[in-house]
């Protein structure tokens, strides 16, 4: 009996060490807004957990009671101990120095009109900005809006990968405006010394029979390729642990071996890597000396954490140290967002890239990956460095972007460009515009503010309008071809200056039948019903994707690889949402 009683104490050691409690709860903002993603520090296991989307956790631990401490991007630290039994009910504060600064920005905007928004979606780790697409807007009521005229075409590769996965796409994922503008169709040369070049052309809507469509088509000059500046060139490689997949370094060194082939002896490459620890990994070296700089690159291995924050400060830094006047000074980022060391929310590396741009330099960001892949980060990054966003999902798309379209990648003519148009009432009553849609968080803000994007050497942005016209047959009629539709103010700064140009054009009633329209138009409007059925937009429900087909197949160049390769894409896309809505009928059934 004695030996019993000395084994109790213990078997309730034993027993109290085994024993599982679930630590549950949620969390929410002073708003009581649910906050997802919100990293849980569990003390005893100093193990990393995360909120859900509504803001719930369940975690569990052996501990009766126990300590957390709760990091979110733009809110106050917290650290508090918890009684595992019971529900918690955390509440963050909000950071007072993010409060009014740097506020998520529009990117489109008609004053004084309420948007509609809808539920968010989430595909494994990935984080993707929730968008609220624009409305029809009473052109008499508000005649004016505007938009950022922005050339990032990361979504179409994006929206690829997940087609080509046999999966659907998240919506968020889908900007339709990259989409359209992702094959740099109908450009047309400025003419005399002008920076740009606007046409526009009236046409009746494939998808709707009631409503016509007004196609802006905005071209940027082509600098002379003999007067190209020179370059000074900051590859910021991501060598974390992360970045160990063939789709992610193997893939971002192969890009980089390709850019730097086409290096001239003026141009200068540094390369800084992070992975565990930063550190300049190649000095700048002069484009002359290629195999120096592709051994040096092919020697990147991955290992260790990610620490971005001090990554992009090295950059800027080693860029602003081989600053060349006059020439194009860019941080090329390359990763796939995963930041988990230093500064990694939206909000703070807001902050951090907005001071960071004032010197000149421009960022570039380049995505890869795929589960945990940080678009909603990139897209950050690349708006507030002054620069462009694409995603790289295989070698071909790599080629593309850096060898191909060099110049409009990496060669600016003009930044903060953003286009305010007016409608005239008198013909029409209606109009949305397709695409440009803002971050929800930017919409719910009352102060507006739209942000300009850049425009590269050779780029022409197709922006479209939905328009439901004044009349039944106004714009077919002879009588009213001579009368503007609109009026485009376009604004813009010229590279380093922060002074604003401005360029103005009308736009004519010049209707004609879609059929007799140029082939390019045709085949992007072909795009953007594709962009906008893949996004399961609610204004594209009376197309079917035999009518985007058919479009397309009739309007495509058989010489351009990538618009084949829609066609195969809408076969594609067509097979798993058909697929998706007959699983759906039958559900209710």
């Amino acid at each position: 009996m004695k030996k019993l009683f000395a084994y109790i104490p213990l078997l309730l050691v034993v027993l109290t060490t085994n024993a599982q409690y679930y630590l549950r709860g949620e969390i929410t903002d002073e708003k009581n807004q649910p906050l997802q993603s919100v990293k849980i520090l569990l003390h005893s296991k100093n193990q990393l957990f995360f909120s859900g989307t509504t803001g719930g956790f369940g975690i569990t631990t052996n501990k009766p009671y126990d300590s957390l401490t709760l990091t979110m991007e733009g809110y106050e630290s917290k650290s508090l101990r918890v009684n595992c039994d019971q529900w918690q009910y955390i509440t963050m504060k909000v950071l007072p120095s993010n409060v009014n600064r740097n506020r998520p920005k529009l990117i489109s905007v008609t004053k004084n009109m309420d948007h509609s928004s809808r539920v968010k979606w989430y595909i494994d780790n990935e984080t993707y900005f929730q968008l609220v697409e624009n409305e029809y807007v009473n052109a008499v009521k508000y005649p004016n809006t505007g938009f950022s005229l922005n050339v990032n075409k990361a979504s179409y590769s994006n929206v690829r990968r997940f087609i080509n996965m046999q999966s659907t796409v998240p919506p968020d994922a889908v900007r339709t405006e990259e989409i359209i503008n992702y094959f740099n169709l109908h450009y047309r040369e400025p003419e005399g010394n002008d920076l740009f070049r606007l046409e526009s052309q009236l046409t009746s809507c494939p998808w709707d029979a009631e409503k016509m469509l007004l196609v802006l088509n905005v071209n940027a000059r082509k600098l002379d390729m003999n007067k190209i500046p020179p370059g000074n060139f900051v590859f910021l490689i991501d060598a974390s642990g992360s970045m160990d997949m063939p789709n992610r370094l193997p893939l971002l060194k192969a890009a980089f071996q390709m850019f730097v082939k086409n290096l001239r002896a003026i141009d200068t490459v540094s390369i800084v890597t992070y992975g565990g620890t930063v550190g300049i990994w190649l000095q700048p070296t002069s484009g002359a000396e290629k195999e120096k700089i592709i051994k040096s690159i092919e020697e990147l291995t991955a290992i260790g954490d990610t620490p971005g924050q001090s990554a992009i400060m090295a950059a800027y830094t080693l860029a602003n140290k081989t600053f060349i006047k006059g020439g194009s000074n860019r941080v090329i980022l390359a990763t796939d967002g995963d930041f988990n060391v230093g500064v990694s929310s939206e909000k703070e590396l807001e902050e951090l890239i907005t001071k960071e741009r004032q010197s000149g330099v421009y960022l570039t960001c380049l995505g890869v990956g795929m589960g945990n892949f940080k678009d909603s980060k990139l897209e950050t990054l690349a708006k507030r460095g002054n620069g462009n966003y694409a995603y790289i999902d295989d070698i071909k798309e790599a080629e593309k972007i850096l060898v191909k379209e060099l110049t409009q990648t990496f060669y600016a003519v003009a930044d903060d460009v953003f286009l305010n148009i007016q409608f005239n009432s008198g013909l029409v009553k209606e109009y949305r515009l397709i695409g440009f849609d803002n971050r929800r968080d930017a919409v719910a803000d009352s102060s507006i503010d739209l942000e300009g994007g850049e425009v590269g050497s050779g780029n022409n942005v197709l922006a479209y309008f939905e328009i439901v016209p004044a009349t039944d047959q106004l714009f077919k009629e002879v009588t009213f071809v001579k009368d503007k539709i609109a009026t485009v103010d376009m604004r813009y700064s010229l590279c380093n200056d922060t002074t604003h140009l401005r360029f103005i054009r009308d736009c004519p009633a010049n209707f004609l039948e879609f059929k007799n329209i140029d082939k390019e138009l045709q085949f992007a409007t072909a795009v953007a019903m594709f962009g906008l059925k893949v996004k399961q937009s609610k204004y594209i429900k009376n197309a079917e994707w035999v009518d985007i087909k058919n479009i397309a197949s009739e309007s495509y160049n058989p010489g351009s690889f990538l618009q084949a390769e829609f066609l195969q894409l809408v076969d594609k896309a067509e097979a798993i949402y058909s697929k998706k809505k007959k699983k759906k009928g039958k559900s209710n059934d």
